[in-house]
């Protein structure tokens, strides 16, 4: 298994101004940093790589669409606005050198719409993720897809819902990207999801329930590594966790309070506890 942190640890937009945080990674001995692309004009794929090839270690990236770039809108300018969105990330992606693509990349995060889903917003998200896959596909690049909990997408809250949609687009390069943090609200199981995905599973996001230090809360770390241990896995793992209230925060990410004293706590803290267990668990 590859361990990481979401740059997020330490900020929620990426600029030239956020390169040194690939040298703090590499410092801390990870295998990568994960880089969001929610501003994706201010990410140069350049200065990233040059600093990546320096420091040694690996990249990912992800993102969230908004209500901008809703790809299960019902205006079509909207869906298309979403697909061209889809393909800079990728685009810029592929210019660093990430393998993967991941996030909440299926609809609009923290949609509330007044109806459950129909089955249409399915149909027009998995058009436009067929489409960009074959784009990301050219581009060597994985997407995957990542179930949030009911507060931030109406469509996808579950690994059973992602593996649907996943099937629905029908590429090979479509994969599962979980996470701890909307596992606990969401699932029934620790072990269950990650069995259902599989070797579809492509990203795991390893968060405390409430984001704050992994070890200092109620997920079963246990099981869940028992589980990642049995399918032995050897993808991409991120610490995500937030420590600052930020104007640039999305649904999902505000933080209202202290959870950790710093970032720097957080991330020495938690990895030290993640990388642990992998090791308990030959990952």
């Amino acid at each position: 298994m590859k361990l990481g942190i979401h740059a997020m640890a330490w900020t929620p937009h990426w600029s030239d101004e956020s390169l040194p945080l690939i040298d703090r990674v590499a410092a801390l001995g990870l295998d990568f940093i994960e880089i969001p692309l929610m501003g994706v004009d201010d990410v140069h794929p350049r200065p990233i790589r040059a600093r990546l090839d320096g420091a040694g270690i690996d990249v990912v990236t992800s993102t969230v669409l908004s209500e901008s770039t809703d790809i299960t809108s019902r205006d079509p300018a909207i869906r298309s606005a979403g697909l061209e969105y889809l393909r800079r990330c990728v685009d810029v992606t592929a210019e660093m050198g990430a393998p993967q693509f991941s996030g909440v990349i299926y609809g609009m995060h923290g949609k509330r719409p007044r109806e459950r889903p129909k089955q249409q917003e399915w149909e027009w998200s998995a058009e436009c993720l067929a489409r960009l896959a074959e784009h990301a596909a050219a581009a060597g690049v994985t997407l995957g897809l990542e179930p949030v909990n009911r507060y931030e997408s109406p469509l996808l809250n579950t690994c059973e819902q992602a593996l649907r949609l996943a099937d629905m687009i029908g590429a090979p390069n479509v994969e599962i990207h979980l996470d701890t943090y909307h596992m606990n609200i969401e699932e029934t199981s620790w072990t269950e999801p990650v069995a259902l995905a599989g070797e579809r599973l492509c990203h795991f996001h390893l968060c405390e329930n409430d984001r704050g230090i992994p070890g200092s809360g109620l997920v079963d770390w246990e099981a869940l590594f028992g589980a990642l241990g049995e399918l032995r896995y050897d993808g991409y793992a991120a610490l995500e966790s937030f420590v600052d209230v930020s104007v640039d925060m999305v649904a999902g990410t505000y933080v209202w309070r202290d959870l950790a004293p710093s970032g720097d706590v957080l991330v020495s803290e938690g990895t030290a506890f993640l990388r642990r267990l992998a090791r308990q668990n030959s990952l």
